[in-house]
């Protein structure tokens, strides 16, 4: 084989990586593994999913009595006390158009998104309208929205409600500590890695002015755009978001795997997942620009696109949703030293706990709809999500450690979890 032959099958087993399928096909074959007793590190208990979806049944039905549940998105994290912050502000604004409103909440949804790795456990955001002190990803959303309401990422005075590529190239880590409220007292995990995150985004979005400036100056909002020109007759499945914030911002993360010249993001090594490819051992999971591409269905929808095929997106590889397997016993630990040991987030063990994790979540939503007596259109996996899975994790690992924690101990450096 030519080697300008070799590079390209490599570049398009690369993409074919990029997509939600791939991390579901993966997943279920990792649990397929688990399910015979031959992973390195976990085992799986299905005789604990019963007890696992009723847990997820009795934390929806106690947030939405009336199973009115919203998707599990960024979204989310923007309203303090049932008051919908974003929507307040955004509905005094006379914007010009829908899609001028949709740019907006794309580029705070993306600027959010990649604020919204793990805090730590003793960080918290002092909220000046409620005099509450709020931590992790709700204290990172309403520390987001703050600084974006204030124009800390537009470089472009008269115009506060936006971010765009200059403003966040020229983002220093004073500017972000300042807003995230960070102090010895206050310390804010992996904080560099936050702000090389934003200032990747922003040097992104100005080399490609094609994608991110078509009817402005570049900024992440513009993508809105490109996925309104993708629409056909109106509707946009969820699963091409993925795949175009996967193909477009790829370049912006930390460098770890390649394969033909492409970044894989979120994807890791596993020992056990052997493909006759060059994508063996490859596990991608894409957490974030998942959470993200959730997180683009609303502004979407409020601007007239119909988002379908919801479901062709995966649960998410995080802590919460991960905890809720460990802590309700679903999965434990081959080697009980584990749960005490810190481990890398590119550790066979974090890889296979996280893909195990998206495998299980597929599984307990048909267990959840069951129970509900719900069809998936009416209860798409991102309602379970929210309702929910990460709910009913955060809640056990409230009951069980004193600070929340989840019950695998990672080193994260900002930009995963």
């Amino acid at each position: 084989m030519s080697s300008v032959s070799s590079v390209s099958s490599e570049t398009s087993a690369a993409l074919s990586l990029l997509n939600a399928g791939a991390v579901r096909e993966r997943a279920h074959r990792l649990l397929a593994i688990g399910l015979e007793d031959r992973l390195p590190n976990f085992r799986v208990h299905l005789d604990r999913m019963d007890s696992t979806a009723e847990l997820v049944v009795e934390t929806t039905r106690k947030a939405y009595p009336s199973l009115a549940v919203p998707f599990h998105s960024r979204w989310r994290h923007f309203s303090m006390n049932g008051v919908d912050r974003w929507t307040g502000l955004a509905d005094q604004i006379a914007w010009r158009d829908p899609a001028t409103r949709a740019r907006a909440e794309f580029d705070l949804a993306m600027v959010s998104v990649f604020l919204d790795a793990g805090a730590g456990p003793s960080w918290r955001y002092h909220d000046p309208a409620t005099g509450s002190a709020i931590g992790r990803s709700e204290g990172l959303g309403l520390a987001s929205l703050a600084m974006f309401a204030d124009g800390a990422f537009s470089s472009d005075p008269r115009q506060p409600l936006r971010a765009d590529a200059d403003a966040l190239a020229n983002l220093s880590v004073a500017d972000l500590a300042r807003g995230m409220q960070v102090s010895d007292a206050n310390p804010l995990v992996g904080i560099e890695g936050r702000v090389n995150l934003l200032r990747s985004l922003g040097r992104l979005v100005a080399a490609k002015p094609e994608v991110f400036g078509r009817f402005d100056t570049p900024r992440p909002g513009g993508l809105f755009d490109r996925l309104a020109s993708l629409a056909d007759e109106g509707r946009l499945p969820a699963p091409t978001i993925l795949s175009e914030l996967l193909k477009e911002l790829g370049p912006i993360w930390p460098s770890r795997l390649t394969l033909g010249g492409i970044a894989l993001g979120d994807c890791w090594k596993h020992p056990m997942l052997t493909t006759v490819d060059v994508t063996s051992h490859l596990m991608p999971l894409h957490k974030l620009s998942q959470w993200l591409a959730y997180s683009l269905i609303e502004p979407l929808q409020n601007a007239g696109i119909d988002v379908t095929d919801i479901d062709g997106l995966t649960g998410l590889a995080e802590y919460r949703n991960g905890g809720l397997f460990v802590d309700n016993g679903v999965l434990t630990f081959r080697d009980e030293g584990d749960a005490f040991r810190e481990h890398d987030v590119a550790s066979p063990l974090v890889v296979e706990w996280r893909a195990l994790t998206v495998a299980l979540l597929d599984r307990v939503a048909d267990h959840v709809r069951r129970r509900l007596g719900l069809d998936a259109n009416v209860l798409p996996l991102a309602k379970i999500l929210e309702g929910g899975t990460w709910a009913a994790g955060r809640r056990l690992a409230r009951e069980r450690r004193a600070d929340a924690s989840p019950p695998v101990k990672i080193i994260s450096d900002g930009t995963v979890f």
